[in-house]
Order: C-alpha cells, then structure tokens, then sequence
C-alpha cells in the first residue's frame, strides 16, 4: 500500500464524488450496500443509521471523502476507516457467517461508490464518456488499493467489472430489511441544513420529497435490482429523470468552485491551489454530527481526532 499513489485533482473522482450532488444518491448508495447479504445483515446488528440518519451520513462523508482527498495522509485516512470494520462480524437471522472485512463484502461496499461516481455524473454532471468511464474505473482501483486489503475481488478491466456488477445484482443482492428501511423515506427528520424550517412545514414538505427522492433512487437502480425490490420503471420516467438531471447540473454551474464540495474534498482543492498549506489539519465533522455519548467508545465510529 504504501507504494499506492493517492488520487490528485487531475482525476475524475476528485471531479465528483466530493460534490454535494453526491447527496442525491444517498439512499441509492445505501440500498445498494444493504441489499448485499453480509453487509445488510452488519448494519442490522451493528449500526444505528435508522436512529441518527443525518447525523451517521454526514460524519461518514469525512472520513471517506479523506481516502480521496486526504493527499499524502490517504493512506492513513484509509488505514483508519479499515479498522472501523474490525469488530463487525457475526452470524445472521439465517445462521450465515459475515465480516464487513470480508474481502468479497468490504469490495462491494467501495463498488459502490465507484458507481456513484459515475451516476452522479452520467445523471448530474453532464455525462461521461467512454473513455472517462474508463478512466474512473482505473481510478476506483487506485483509490481502493490505499485499504491495504485483498485485491482478490476487485476486477481486472471495465469489462470485467460491468459484468461483475450483473452477476452481483441479478444473482447475490438480496431484498432484506436493512434496504427497506433505507428506502422508507416517508418519516426522515428534518436535514440539519433545514433547521431554520419550522417543523410543520416540513411535515408538509417531507411526503413529496421523499415520494421524489425514491423515484430517482429506482431510476437509477439497475433493472435486475428494480425487479427484485418489486419496483416498474418506464421510458418516460427515464426521459423525466434525465431532464431532471440537466436542470441540477445548469443549476450547479451558478454554485463557485469550491462551494460545490463536502468540507474535507473543499479542503482538498484548496491544499492543491495553495490556499491551505499543505501542513493545515484535517478537516473534521462538526459536533453536531456525533453519535451518542454512551457509544462514542465503540471502535466503529469515527470520531473526530482520528
């Protein structure tokens, strides 16, 4: 690993995966992740996500935005999210064993991300290429390579891993209660960025964004994964959604630079213009996004300091 260079602003993921447009995916990517039968069976003994959503997302988004940001620290920033998965392990309601360091499981959670990368932007960010496609498959590996775990799982060429990608949505995710719960949307609190919005307007409000959140969410599914969860899917939402993104991604264009990032990817770019020395600490998660007191010991959580 330590011969592994760290992803720079010369490459796409820098481009993407820090951009608050990511933020759209989130019940995607959570669904996704759960539906794969170890990982969703870690998260329902191990996590509190469905207690503290917002809080759970938005610390999550430090750490994990610092294996791609984090410059020279990456590897460390890397080396420390491996280790919040050490102790989560067990055996599941059916009696199947699980580990989230699995290298099969722990794979699956960073292909993921890689495939946000890519919707946010084929659907927000104006498109890819096939070259650029490519181009962020080479760099997924690059960037998963900084865990120090098995290379076993991850494919060899783009190929290889679209036709993973198949094989593990038509043949191994599962519908579970962990997804179902990511996708019951209906009752979410009030986002920390809405505060000032009194609670009764977004009593109101709530029902439609969430009745929209999860029509991209399914959009954005592929179609073995809709069939499994029972979802129907048509041209025309298709066309609706695509539209949808292009309005987001004119709408960005207004946003400066720097603004369109979460705060530890913002704090990358400015390293790399010059902004920040390249010495400055790391950015982290404010309080208010910490798990409960009587759990902050537990070695899964990331706290800040770490």
């Amino acid at each position: 690993m330590s011969d592994v260079l760290p992803l720079g602003p010369e490459s796409l993921t820098w481009k993407y995966f820090g951009d608050w447009r990511s933020l759209l995916l989130a019940p995607w990517a959570g669904s996704m992740q759960n539906m794969h039968p170890e990982l969703g069976a870690g998260v329902a003994e191990h996590s509190r996500f469905f207690e503290e959503r917002w809080e759970r997302l938005f610390r999550s988004l430090y750490p994990i935005g610092g294996v791609v940001y984090d410059g020279p620290r990456a590897a460390e920033t890397a080396r420390t999210v491996r280790g919040y998965h050490d102790t989560i392990k067990g055996v599941d309601r059916t009696g199947r064993p699980y580990h989230a360091l699995n290298p099969g499981t722990f794979y699956w959670a960073h292909a993921t991300f890689f495939v946000l990368t890519m919707h946010v932007a084929e659907y927000f960010g104006g498109g890819l290429t096939e070259a650029q496609r490519r181009q962020l498959f080479d760099e997924h590996v690059r960037w998963y390579a900084l865990y120090g775990v098995s290379m076993k799982p991850v494919p060899a060429t783009w190929e290889d891993f679209q036709a993973y990608w198949s094989h593990m949505c038509a043949e191994v995710l599962e519908d579970n209660e962990p997804t179902r719960q990511v996708l019951d949307l209906g009752a979410v609190t009030r986002p920390p960025a809405l505060r000032l919005l009194p609670v009764p307007v977004w009593d109101v409000a709530r029902i439609p964004l969430a009745r929209l959140t999860l029509w991209m969410t399914v959009g954005m599914y592929p179609q073995a994964v809709r069939d499994r969860l029972g979802y129907d899917w048509t041209p025309r939402d298709e066309r609706r959604l695509r539209a949808l993104g292009q309005l987001v991604n004119r709408g960005m264009r207004f946003v400066p630079h720097e603004r369109r990032f979460h705060p530890r990817a913002r704090a990358g770019w400015r390293r790399e213009s010059g902004r920040l020395p390249l010495g400055a600490p790391t950015v982290h998660s404010p309080l208010r996004n910490l798990p409960p007191a009587d759990e902050r010991h537990l070695p899964q959580h990331y706290m800040p300091g770490d």
